[in-house]
């Protein structure tokens, strides 16, 4: 596959797709790992793998064996399908409505949360996790605010979105954390040919160390990925409004994950705030660093969250 991707792909005809890792370190990869959990579970939502292959370290003394390195999963192809990306730029080229299949893939993005909370350990995130998930998130916006000076102005109402999250934990209130997709937007969204949607790529974010991504998480991670993905459409898409277009599809996606999850990530502002920031964050650093011109998207985004917190 020629498209611009973290790792590479082959084709073979419209079968199967074997992904190829470019970074690998001990440990078994989560495309790997999610996947094969969640086939257990019966969910369809995701490509079960049909194969995969490992390197094994030679061991180092008389301790442990290291973990063998996951190289490569081999999964069905998905012929005849179009990524959630493509489907939002082609509706918004015509002027076309969007809200239903946002509204469906919020209710495949529950029904893939829910797999795997069954599939695997979920955890509870009480007043220590809670105050250091707040503190890196701040760690992580000082670090790009001294890369980029255009978040040094709403640095301070970005904190306070952390602390509301920090205050919350120190009241008694906990969240549970579970794994997650770990990096969750449109591309990562495949609409087949029966028209439904297949969550794919669950490796994360693959310059995170892999502890890290197959550490349990607030499963609004995941949605708040989904949400900045809608701007990003929007504002690629040549919307008059863009933040409308956005506004409508960020409803409609958190109206379907709450009919399939019983739970409306927007019941919990605070703790979306600051994941949405913290993504907002990580975008405005990577497009200052990658694409200039793309800058102005999250600093959209930027500005209205810091209004937000009061």
């Amino acid at each position: 596959m020629t498209a611009e991707q973290s790792n590479s792909s082959v084709v073979y005809g419209d079968t199967f797709i074997l992904k190829l890792f470019r970074r690998v370190s001990p440990g078994t990869n989560p495309d790997l790992e999610l996947p094969l959990a969640l086939a257990r579970t019966g969910c369809t939502r995701v490509p079960a793998p049909a194969a995969w292959f490992e390197a094994a370290p030679p061991p180092e003394g008389p301790g442990p064996r290291p973990e063998p390195f996951t190289l490569g999963v081999l999964q069905p192809y998905l012929a005849g399908s179009t990524d959630g990306w493509q489907l939002a730029l082609d509706a918004l080229a015509v002027r076309a409505d969007f809200t239903d299949a946002a509204h469906a893939l919020g209710h495949a993005t529950a029904e893939v949360h829910l797999a795997m909370a069954d599939a695997l350990p979920v955890s509870v995130l009480r007043r220590p996790q809670i105050e250091h998930l707040a503190a890196a998130m701040s760690e992580r916006l000082d670090s790009a605010a001294a890369a980029v000076p255009a978040l040094q102005p709403y640095r301070g109402a970005l904190h306070a979105a952390y602390e509301d999250v920090a205050a919350l934990g120190r009241t008694g209130r906990t969240w549970a954390a579970q794994r997650i997709h770990g990096d969750l937007h449109l591309g990562q969204a495949l609409l087949t040919a029966e028209r439904q949607w297949s969550l794919i790529d669950f490796e994360g974010e693959p310059s995170r160390p892999l502890a890290e991504r197959r550490r349990p998480q607030p499963p609004v991670r995941d949605i708040a990925g989904m949400l900045r993905s809608f701007d990003y459409a929007a504002a690629v898409g040549g919307h008059d409004t863009p933040q409308d277009w956005a506004g409508g599809m960020r409803a409609a996606y958190c109206a379907g994950y709450a009919e399939a999850s019983g739970t409306d990530p927007r019941d919990e502002p605070e703790l979306l705030r600051a994941h949405e920031t913290d993504k907002a964050v990580y975008e405005v650093l990577y497009e200052a660093r990658h694409r200039p011109d793309w800058l102005p998207v999250p600093m959209t985004a930027i500005r209205r969250l810091a209004a937000a917190v009061r």
